[in-house]
């Protein structure tokens, strides 16, 4: 592959990502021109824009390129192009915090974060501590013991959703639901800095082991001869890959197949070398998402989708087709 390949293809995702940046907080059910922004003559239009718009594009963007970076590092450490962010039950568990939550009829909130995102990243916590409790119980740590275990885990957290919703009065119950569809909803930029400092601090930890990735991704036997310590390693980078989807799942509900798509995506265009596949994967996530999510919007108004239901449709197909693809 020509070197100016990635270096082109890097560019012109950095391009697209700036230009959905500046274009989506303008788009919705109410185009708003950057005219009435700029003249500021409009305090609804003010509002609607810097309160509701802004916001929610940009957890979009961070939600997006951290289920991306995740589902990258997943799938290498992992040596299974099938596995996802919430393959060690980390959305499973955010889930049941939230779910927990909800049917508790709580309403708290510590150092201003709320309390349904506090539960839902202490649930992701607790998933994978169990998840990593599980794979050592026996001698070393085998990729295929915490896929497994997380499997596990995911099952039985989401029989316990299933539980608490039918054990909750119709509104708790509905509720729950919707949450479980996930949803950028923001007002404000309070909830958006909650998860940045794991977003920002898991991109720079993943990106410092990118030629790890690369070993790790061929074969832990190449890795291992090349001084790769390989134990330690895939333990770090599920953790911060687990943390940080725990993170953003905390505020934006479990938004699936991101995770999945968006590396194949890269891969398929760009090649196999991480130190490329990281910076496309976070660009690419974050165009994705927020895109997906201003067509949820808009398909249906005034109604409003939630954004894990385009996913889903978007998704399902492309999963189909990985299964297909692996078989031929």
């Amino acid at each position: 592959m020509p070197i100016k390949r990635p270096v082109l293809g890097i560019v012109l995702l950095l391009l697209v990502f700036i230009g959905s940046l500046l274009l989506l907080p303008f788009l919705g059910l109410e185009v708003i021109s950057p005219q009435e922004v700029l003249s500021g003559t409009s305090d609804r239009v003010n509002q609607i824009f810097w309160y509701l718009r802004v916001p929610r594009v940009l957890t979009g963007v961070l939600v997006g390129s951290v289920l991306a970076l995740a589902g990258l590092t997943f799938q290498a450490v992992f040596q299974n192009p099938l596995a996802t962010p919430f393959t060690l039950g980390t959305a499973s568990g955010a889930s049941l915090g939230a779910s927990l939550y909800i049917w508790t009829g709580w309403s708290i909130s510590l150092l201003g974060i709320q309390g349904i995102t506090l539960f839902a990243f202490l649930g992701a916590l607790l998933a994978l501590g169990v998840v990593y409790g599980f794979s050592q119980l026996k001698d070393g740590m085998s990729t295929t013991t915490m896929l497994l275990a997380g499997v596990a885990v995911s099952i039985f957290f989401s029989s316990l959703i299933l539980l608490i919703q039918y054990l909750s009065d119709q509104a708790h119950s509905l509720r729950i639901l919707r949450w479980l569809m996930g949803g950028l909803e923001a007002v404000g930029y309070g909830r958006l800095l909650e998860p940045l400092p794991f977003a920002v601090v898991g991109m720079l930890l993943i990106f410092y082991h990118r030629w790890d990735l690369n070993l790790l991704a061929i074969g832990e036997d190449l890795a291992a001869s090349r001084g790769v310590d390989v134990k330690r390693t895939k333990i770090m980078l599920l953790l911060v890959a687990g943390l940080m989807v725990g993170a953003v799942v905390a505020i934006a509900g479990p938004v699936g197949f991101v995770g999945l798509m968006i590396p194949h995506i890269c891969r398929l265009w760009l090649g196999s070398d991480h130190r490329v596949l990281i910076i496309a994967a976070i660009l690419m996530g974050g165009i994705f998402l927020p895109w997906c999510d201003t067509l949820a919007r808009v398909i249906v108004a005034p109604a409003e989708l939630p954004v894990g239901i385009i996913t889903a449709l978007l998704g399902g197909p492309f999963f189909l087709w990985m299964l297909v693809r692996q078989k031929r």
